[in-house]
């Protein structure tokens, strides 16, 4: 393969060029490959024109541009909207869908794309749009392994790109999942942010301390992921019990010192609901059983 075969290949059409789009866009071409770009409302497309991408004239022009089909819509009633009418134009390519859905979403496109004769991968941006570009930046993907396998040098563009396997809905699976994942964590660092506060300290000085604890954290994941795996629960860690009772202090401290109590209120139902549950002198990751329960109480 010649040079210019080789650029040819490598070749990206980005289509939806909102605040994500634009980062993918430009990724592809921090990274060399030629970018073919669309979005409905044209003039969305100048800035990246300036950076070198190529403004495609219509939609089908986009598709036909590249082998690789990089989308990223508000939903996935509008890519199919969008694609339908170019099904024919895509035959062959294949298709990389960064549309935020649900996991039936991402399984009836993937359906849509395979009647279609279109490699399909569903995918999500795990860290936003600053870092889009850089090697931190997660992008997960699932659908057709031959599809990852053929297009994984301009997938890596973006950042770390994983592939977690060929059910299409991993990837929406995971990009829940994850998003639950943050916002647990955020919301503790929130009320713990305004805890400290109430004793004046700066939420930077605390961050600082925060931040050197994290590694603790997610140590006790790796550990407490093995112990689920293998559906036993010692207490090296602290039982149920043990962890109940110390929500109790953070709930009194944080009610006495005139701070909301959602966060561990709700940390401390679950516990309530694990002891209940028969758990309360297991290792504490055994309340995962009770969530997976997908039971509460009333």
């Amino acid at each position: 393969m010649n040079e210019n075969e080789k650029h040819e290949q490598s070749a990206v059409s980005v289509i939806g060029l909102g605040q994500l789009g634009t980062r993918l866009a430009q990724a592809f071409l921090g990274a060399g490959h030629a970018t073919t770009v669309w979005n409905r409302t044209a003039a969305k497309a100048d800035a990246l024109a300036a950076q070198g991408a190529v403004p495609a004239a219509g939609l089908a022009a986009a598709v036909a541009a590249s082998p690789l089909v990089v989308v990223c819509l508000p939903d996935y009633a509008a890519v199919e909207g969008l694609l339908g009418p170019v099904a024919d134009r895509l035959r062959g390519r294949t298709l990389v869908n960064l549309t935020s859905g649900t996991p039936q979403d991402a399984v009836r496109v993937a359906g849509w794309a395979a009647e279609h004769g279109v490699g399909y991968l569903d995918g999500a941006a795990m860290s936003g749009t600053r870092l889009v570009g850089r090697p931190e930046a997660l992008f997960v993907f699932s659908g057709s392994e031959g599809a990852f396998a053929a297009h994984r040098e301009e997938l890596a563009s973006l950042g770390n790109s994983v592939y977690l396997g060929g059910d299409p809905a991993l990837a929406p699976v995971y990009d829940t999942a994850l998003f639950g994942l943050v916002w647990g964590a955020l919301a503790g660092f929130y009320h713990s942010v305004a805890l400290v506060g109430t004793a004046g300290v700066d939420p930077t000085v605390f961050t600082a301390v925060a931040r050197e604890h994290m590694s603790f954290v997610t140590s006790l994941m790796t550990e407490h992921a093995r112990q689920i795996e293998d559906g036993g629960f010692p207490d090296d860690d602290g039982t149920v019990e043990v962890h109940r009772a110390a929500m109790d202090h953070l709930v009194h401290t944080s009610g006495s010192r005139g701070i909301g109590t959602d966060v561990p209120d709700l940390f401390k139902t679950l516990l309530e609901r694990a002891s209940a549950d028969g758990h309360g002198t297991s290792g504490v990751a055994s309340v995962v059983a009770t969530i997976a329960k997908g039971e509460r109480n009333v």
